[in-house]
């Protein structure tokens, strides 16, 4: 059975309504819950799940919808009382914090000291709030997705022309002057400062290199398009290379961006030689170059991570030794072998980090393995149903099929689970290859939270006799209030190799898959 309800203009950011989601979702003999704005997207989603059309009549992207699909009369209702129990949570504030401003001229007169405005609110509505902000010589950070290009275009344009940074739309992580926005980890402040087409990738790069020692005195987001859309030119990217190179703390430059346009690679290049500090540059899918002047190309997020912290201290240019060595990935690798039937073959890529995924592909795929994928640029090898693998495949488990209505899995890692539970199922998947990000706005314990399946997946395993090897990479800092030691002693108690890093992880999974085929 299924219930709707709908509170008129009533605005909450999607952050907050995957959480509300989440806390239903978890009442016993729920099926399906969502707390969703009544945009036309979320809408016709609901409608695809079995709801009336009829029902959403005179519905307008500012009202709320919950949404209930359980198994009797007294789940649904629990289910509603806990979306409100937690809606109502945002607004039982006290003291000196009772007041909210409702729009942002009232929180501009509210807090006339701030100088950075970070906006989550629908798409169609984004653009004037973020122009309203640059107006005021506001600096904009804008999670909201849905942003037409012109209007990005346009934002950053007059971000450019007023000296602001325009960070967005779609930009999910950031560090401003030691604060993380957003979907960031806790580094300390150093040197090193970064400018990022890529969210799960600036957080693997800063995790990175607070582990080896050093820090971060910015970190900037651009937003997806920045350097993949040529109408886009990079703009904020062009916008955050100026700013570091004006930022005293800042000693090296670092960007980062999935596979970029090619017509924008040269300009990209161009603007971080006149910034006339040493520079490393990642560009994932991008055969990688021998330096220039100051500028240091990388394969991976890790390397790129290692060759930031040697110039930070003045080191220099070394191709550094991971810290595992290509023996002891072999040694994990052959170890591994001899537990499994012949029948296994394949490798299993369940991703939260769209970055971390799209490195995974190309890693593999420079080691001749062929990958399928949602998130594939080759063609040949774009999985027609995501929800289906084939052969080898990756999956960027937050990519718009598994998150339209529903959290993010670095918030919700039921969305893993489920997957998890059908690869395991497969007599012929030998590696199954994970991601867990930690940090400010991830799930409080996304190791934990997998637990169950893992169990479930090894009692499994022993009664068909077969092992499959699951291999992991943590991404995030001592300083996370996840507890990254701990999140990896769990994953480590139940049977997981737990790599340093994503990249590492991935040589580990090519090892194994060469020496089966």
């Amino acid at each position: 059975m299924k219930k709707l309800i709908i509170r008129r203009e009533s605005y909450y950011d999607s952050v907050f309504l995957m959480l509300a989601s989440r806390a239903a979702k978890q009442i016993s003999g729920v099926i399906e819950a969502a707390a969703v704005m009544g945009t036309e997207t979320n809408v016709d989603l609901l409608q695809d799940i079995g709801f009336d059309e009829t029902e959403f009549e005179d519905v307008r992207p500012n009202d709320l919808m919950v949404a209930v699909e359980a198994e009797s009369e007294e789940a649904i209702t629990e289910a509603l009382e806990a979306v409100n129990e937690f809606l109502n949570k945002k607004t039982d504030f006290k003291g000196e914090e009772a007041y909210r401003p409702v729009s942002l001229s009232n929180a501009i007169r509210f807090a006339p000291q701030s100088n950075l405005v970070l906006i989550s609110v629908p798409g169609a509505y984004a653009a004037r709030e973020a122009r309203m902000a640059l107006n005021n010589d506001l600096h904009v950070m804008l999670f909201s997705d849905n942003v037409p290009i012109e209007d990005e275009i346009e934002l950053k344009k007059t971000a450019l022309d007023r000296g602001l940074l325009m960070m967005g739309p779609d930009c999910g992580t950031a560090i401003i002057n030691g604060k993380p926005l957003c979907f960031a980890n806790r580094v300390r402040q150093g040197d090193i400062g970064l400018v990022a087409a890529s969210g799960s990738g600036l957080q693997e790069v800063t995790s990175c290199i607070h582990r080896m020692g050093a820090g971060i005195s910015q970190a900037i987001g651009t937003g997806g398009r920045d350097l993949k859309d040529p109408r886009v030119g990079g703009l904020m990217m062009k916008m955050g290379i100026q700013a570091l190179s004006h930022d005293r703390p800042t000693r090296v430059i670092v960007v980062i961006s999935k596979p970029p346009a090619q017509a924008l690679v040269e300009d990209a290049i161009s603007w971080l030689k006149k910034t006339g500090k040493p520079c490393v540059i990642c560009f994932l899918g991008q055969r990688k170059r021998p330096p220039e002047e100051d500028l240091w190309f990388a394969e991976s997020l890790e390397e790129t991570a290692r060759l930031a912290v040697r110039l930070s201290r003045g080191e220099g240019f070394s191709h550094d030794a991971f810290a595992v060595s290509p023996g002891e990935i072999e040694e994990i690798a052959a170890g591994e072998i001899k537990r499994m039937d012949r029948s296994q073959r394949y490798l299993r890529g369940l991703y939260a980090g769209g970055t971390l995924a799209d490195e995974a592909i190309f890693g593999l795929e420079s080691e001749g393995i062929e990958i399928y994928s949602n998130v594939q640029s080759n063609q040949d090898f774009l999985l027609q149903d995501p929800r289906v693998s084939r052969k080898h495949t990756i999956i960027d488990l937050g990519d718009d099929t598994f998150t339209l209505g529903r959290p993010h899995p670095m918030i919700d890692p039921s969305i893993r689970e489920e997957r998890l539970r059908a690869e395991v199922a497969d007599p012929e998947v030998a590696v199954v290859l994970m991601d867990f990000v930690l940090g400010d706005g991830a799930h409080e314990n996304p190791a934990g939270e997998i637990v169950d399946c893992l169990v479930k997946a090894r009692q499994f395993q022993e009664k068909t006799g077969r092992h499959i090897s699951i291999v992991a990479s943590i991404t995030g800092t001592d300083e996370d209030f996840q507890d990254m030691d701990e999140q990896k002693k769990i994953l480590e108690s139940q049977d997981c190799i737990v790599m340093p890093s994503n990249y590492q992880a991935g040589l580990v999974a090519a090892a194994i898959i060469r020496r089966i085929c």
